[in-house]
């Protein structure tokens, strides 16, 4: 017998149509959208299920979407399953998520929060002029050893943003030097070394004045001892608290994601289940590559909900708090 964890996917989780099934089951999650929607006076509905105005994509617009169907899809575990998880993390992004579900800040507060991160970060740096990229298949000396050589030779920014997984690393900074430790990756051998489909260096020095900015929202909002433990992604040696979550997540705009250390924290606690609340099944991919004994689990839709619940019932997974 062991004890669950909770994940929440963060921005490149997102898909046109995301949440839609569960909207049309739940009514815990029609009310998530409808209150969303009167918070940030918009159609969230429209933006995740049609995107007509293709605008799903954007950051502020990602992470405002994200959230809510991260935090529709716990209500609907809470609502559906019932058990009370062990501890939590979200990635990136989705710590918000986390920090909701475990009763630290309200979901108003949070969703503010994301909304006014996104916006901060989309203003950060102008458009084209930073990335992020995706680089797997070699060590973590490796690409750190890169990136301080492309940044001295270019007296330009490119940093590793976040360690999801052994060998799987995200690296962030300005569009050029990002491309040449692409290159220099490719040489040293790197199985995979691609761009991705974001405008916005995330959690790089470049974003140092999004992070200041950020850091008087966060000043202005109530923070709560949580219910559930909440792991940091920037110190995942931490648990977020009412003393240090304004810092954590400040600290987190402009400092690297360490998912792969996140995860083990989670196991060495005991957790063997980790449940993964929101769109796609990306966190569960990484969990494997971390430790493949644990058992991943996802909602994001009926038939996911059906399988972890059947999934919970083959191991009669307790939590012991």
């Amino acid at each position: 017998m062991g004890k669950i964890g909770i994940v929440f996917p963060g921005q490149g989780s997102q898909y046109v149509g995301m949440g839609k099934d569960l909207y049309e089951q739940f009514e815990e999650v029609r009310r998530i959208f409808e209150e969303a929607g009167d918070i940030l006076n918009i159609d969230m509905k429209e933006l995740c299920f049609d995107d007509p105005r293709k605008v799903l994509d954007q950051t502020v617009n990602t992470q405002i979407a994200v959230f809510t169907v991260n935090v529709a899809a716990y209500r609907v575990f809470e609502h559906e399953i019932g058990i009370k998880p062990f501890v939590m993390a979200g990635h990136s992004l989705g710590e918000y998520s986390a920090l909701h579900a475990a009763d630290a800040v309200t979901f108003a507060d949070a969703l503010t929060l994301v909304r006014a991160r996104g916006r901060y970060q989309q203003e950060a740096v102008p458009s084209g002029t930073g990335c992020m990229a995706a680089v797997m298949g070699v060590p973590k000396e490796t690409i750190e050893t890169i990136c301080r050589e492309i940044g001295t030779t270019q007296e330009s920014v490119v940093e590793v943003a976040t360690y999801n997984a052994p060998s799987q690393f995200v690296i962030s900074g300005n569009t050029e030097a990002v491309e040449e430790a692409l290159r220099t990756a490719k040489e040293r051998g790197a199985k995979r070394a691609v761009k991705l489909p974001i405008s916005v260096p995330c959690h790089s020095s470049l974003l140092d004045e999004a992070a200041r900015r950020f850091e008087v929202d966060m000043n202005t909002v109530t923070v709560r001892d949580g219910s559930i433990r909440v792991i940091s992604n920037c110190d995942p040696s931490r648990f977020f608290s009412r003393e240090s979550t304004r810092s954590l997540l400040t600290k987190l705009v402009n400092s690297p994601v360490r998912w792969q250390e996140t995860v083990e924290h989670m196991i060495a606690m005991g957790v063997d289940t980790i449940i993964e609340t929101g769109p796609k099944r990306t966190l569960s991919g990484l969990i494997k590559r971390i430790d493949t004994t644990v058992k991943t689990l996802n909602i994001e839709d009926a038939e996911s909900l059906d399988k972890a619940r059947a999934g919970l019932n083959d191991n009669e997974t307790i939590n012991v708090q």
